[in-house]
């Protein structure tokens, strides 16, 4: 999948880039049109000083101040056609010089440089979709010149979840929204404990035309399942929320119990029974497991939590969001 969006986001730096080399030329026209006009305006002043120095009523000393200030005029424009060289030395590397090809040396020679070019411009882009770009060429082209230090932060910025929902954005706006909504399943991916990007998700799914309802995400990934909400309480199917988590299940269809069982911690609760044992010990539940068109389904939190994981509840996307990682985001909860 990182093929893809690698793809993709080099694609829409070139929409970008083809608008601005249009608005180049658009420009380097009028240039033209004025620099032809700045041709035509000098050659009659030229015409009109040839014609003043010859003008037989002007003394020798007239005409001889004429061709100082002539002289003059012509000394200012060299120091400062050689000033702006000096500033052009100065200037930062732009990202075409120096980006996506290896640099040259004073004789127009390749050398073997390019990915300092790199490193300047990732630094200048690392929320941006040309970030994860630059990052992704920098680890594939250049792995041996990279020290551990910046191999581990170019992996942050290519995986950047901001720079990727920026992407996504991008791809909607110009109509590519299933390649959208792509996209920001790889944000998802990004910062699995990021609310709004499950959020932005649903945005993009719904103007793609995918079915709306209740979805449920175990570490960034959507699983096939259909979470039903019961007097507040969200139940999911109990075998694919576990699986998800690559904890043990087992039903024992004598008690009507399932058990689940991972990193040391048992969790058992009955069908129809408001009682749930985690490690032997009851617990009182609001909602039990019950069995919906013959799936057994459990109530996530208890499940959840039990096993170690945060379980979050995004609204507007309807999302039941299960993730292991430590989080700073703050929303309802299901």
């Amino acid at each position: 999948m990182r093929n893809t969006w690698t793809a993709l986001l080099a694609c829409i730096l070139v929409l970008g880039l083809a608008a601005g080399t249009a608005e180049a030329k658009q420009g380097r026209g009028n240039d033209q049109e004025n620099k032809q006009e700045a041709k035509t305006s000098v050659k009659d002043g030229n015409e009109k000083s040839g014609e003043e120095l010859i003008n037989p009523h002007d003394s020798d000393n007239d005409q001889s101040k004429k061709q100082k200030d002539k002289a003059s005029g012509k000394k200012d424009e060299n120091s400062k056609k050689e000033k702006q060289a000096e500033i052009r030395k100065t200037e930062p590397v732009a990202v075409t010089d120096d980006t996506y090809e290896e640099s040259k040396d004073h004789n127009g020679h390749k050398g073997r440089n390019g990915y300092k070019g790199l490193l300047h411009a990732v630094e200048n882009t690392k929320d941006k979709p040309a970030g994860a770009v630059i990052a992704n060429l920098l680890l594939t082209k250049y792995p041996d010149r990279l020290t551990p230090e910046q191999v581990a932060e170019l992996e942050l910025i290519r995986n950047s979840g901001k720079a990727l929902t920026e992407a996504a954005e991008l791809l909607a706006e110009n109509g590519n929204v299933t390649d959208a909504v792509y996209m920001q399943e790889e944000a998802v991916l990004a910062n699995v404990s990021d609310l709004d990007s499950y959020k932005k998700l649903g945005e993009f799914s719904k103007k793609a035309g995918r079915p709306s309802g209740m979805k449920l995400f175990v570490n960034g990934e959507e699983y096939d399942a259909k979470p039903i909400n019961r007097k507040g309480t969200t139940l999911v199917p109990f075998r694919t929320a576990s699986e998800a988590l690559d904890a043990k299940v087992s039903w024992d269809p004598k008690e009507k119990a399932v058990t689940v069982t991972r990193n040391g911690v048992s969790v058992k609760l009955f069908v129809n029974s408001p009682k749930a044992y985690i490690n032997g010990q009851p617990y009182s539940i609001e909602q039990p497991a019950s069995i919906v068109d013959g799936t057994t389904m459990v109530p996530v939190r208890v499940i959840g939590e039990a096993l170690g994981t945060n379980v979050k509840w995004e609204p507007e996307s309807q999302s039941v969001v299960v993730y292991e990682q430590p989080t700073t985001t703050t929303t309802s909860t299901s």
